[in-house]
C-alpha cells in the first residue's frame, strides 16, 4: 500500500500538472470504486465543470480542493466540493493524454481542460480494485464524507506530533512499538516500509513493547521517523510493484532502504544479515545486531 512519501509523491505531482484545470467529463468504469455518493450519476454531475483548485494529503488520504478559490490552510468546508481519493493496495493516479493507450485496470477517468488544451486526463488505475474516490459536495466537511479521517492521529511533521504526544498516547499500550507506529489513529500516514526504516535507525527492535520505551527512546524514534520519510520523499517514494507518480515513473527510495525487503543481506552498519519477522501478519525488516531483542539478550 502506497504510504505517506508515495502519496506525498503523487500530490505534488498532481498540483504541478492539474492545478487550475476544469472536470469537463467523467466516465466511471467500475461503479464500486465510486465510495461516495450512491448514485454514480450524481458522483459525475458533482465534478463535472469544476475546476482543481489544490491537492491536499492527510495521512495516506488525497483530498482535491475545488473551485478556483485559494487553496486553504487545513481541510474546511467549501463553496465547491472536494474530490477525495484513497489509492489503498494498488492505486494509481496518472496524468494522461487523451489519445494514450487506455491502461487495462482504469476504474475511473476525469477528462479535464485548461487553457488551450482539452486532451489530458486523470485516470484512476487501480488492479485490486481496493482504491476509492469521494465526492464531497458544496459546504460540507471532507471528513463528513470520507469518515475515516475522523480517526487520524497527528501528522508525523506536525507540532502535535511530538515527543511528549508519543510518550503520553504510548505509556500504557502493551503492543509492538512496530504496530504501534502502524496505527493511523496514533500517526497518520506511516506503514510498513518506514516503520522498519525508523526503528532501525532508531535502534530498536520492532517487538520492544510501546509502554517499555523511554522519552529519550520516543525522541530517537520521533527524529528518525521525520528523516526516513523526508528522505523517501525526496526519492519519489518507493516501488514495490505499483506504486507509480503521476507520470507513470518509479519511486527510487527502494535502493536507499536500511532493512526493508533485504532480508539476507548485509546491513549497512555492520555487515551482519538483515532478519525478517512476521508481527501482527506483517513482514518486519531488523538487524539483529543494530536492534538487539532487550528482553530476550536480558533473559
Amino acid at each position: 500500500m502506497p504510504e505517506l512519501p508515495e502519496v506525498e509523491t503523487v500530490r505534488r505531482g498532481l498540483n504541478a500538472a492539474t492545478r487550475r484545470y476544469t472536470i469537463a467529463g467523467v466516465e466511471v468504469l467500475l461503479d464500486r470504486t465510486v465510495a461516495a455518493p450512491k448514485a454514480i450519476s450524481d458522483f459525475a454531475s458533482g465534478l463535472e465543470g469544476q475546476a482543481i483548485a489544490y491537492w491536499h494529503r492527510r495521512g495516506k488520504y488525497l483530498l482535491a480542493q475545488l473551485g478556483n478559490d485559494p487553496e486553504l490552510d487545513s481541510l474546511q468546508p467549501t463553496p465547491h466540493g472536494w474530490l477525495g481519493v484513497h489509492l489503498r493496495m494498488t492505486g494509481q493516479l496518472l496524468w494522461c493524454r487523451r489519445d494514450d493507450a487506455l491502461q487495462r485496470h482504469t476504474r475511473i477517468r476525469l477528462f479535464c481542460q485548461g487553457e488551450g488544451e482539452s486532451d489530458r486526463e486523470l485516470r484512476f488505475v487501480d488492479t485490486r480494485t481496493f482504491g476509492r474516490l469521494w465526492w464531497v459536495p458544496p459546504h460540507t466537511h471532507p471528513a463528513a464524507v470520507v469518515t475515516a479521517l475522523l480517526s487520524l492521529g497527528p501528522e508525523p511533521f506536525s507540532e502535535d506530533c511530538s515527543t511528549d504526544y508519543l510518550a503520553e498516547i504510548l505509556k500504557n499500550r502493551r503492543k509492538p512499538i512496530k504496530t504501534a507506529l502502524l496505527d493511523q489513529t496514533i500517526v497518520a500516514g506511516v506503514g510498513n516500509i518506514y516503520a522498519d526504516e525508523t526503528l532501525f535507525l532508531s535502534r530498536i527492535h520492532p517487538t520492544r513493547l510501546s509502554c517499555e520505551l523511554s522519552w529519550q527512546d520516543l525522541d530517537r524514534l520521533r527524529g528518525n521517523l521525520v528523516r526516513v520519510l523526508e528522505n523517501a520523499i525526496e526519492a519519489g517514494g518507493t516501488t514495490l510493484r505499483d506504486f507509480r507518480t503521476v507520470e507513470g515513473t518509479n519511486g527510487n527510495y527502494g535502493g536507499l532502504a536500511w532493512v526493508y525487503d533485504r532480508a539476507g543481506e548485509p546491513c549497512r552498519d555492520c555487515d551482519r544479515p538483515i532478519e525478517r519477522l512476521k508481527l501482527s501478519g506483517r513482514s518486519s525488516y531488523f538487524c539483529p545486531n543494530c536492534q538487539p531483542d532487550i528482553r530476550r539478550d536480558s533473559n
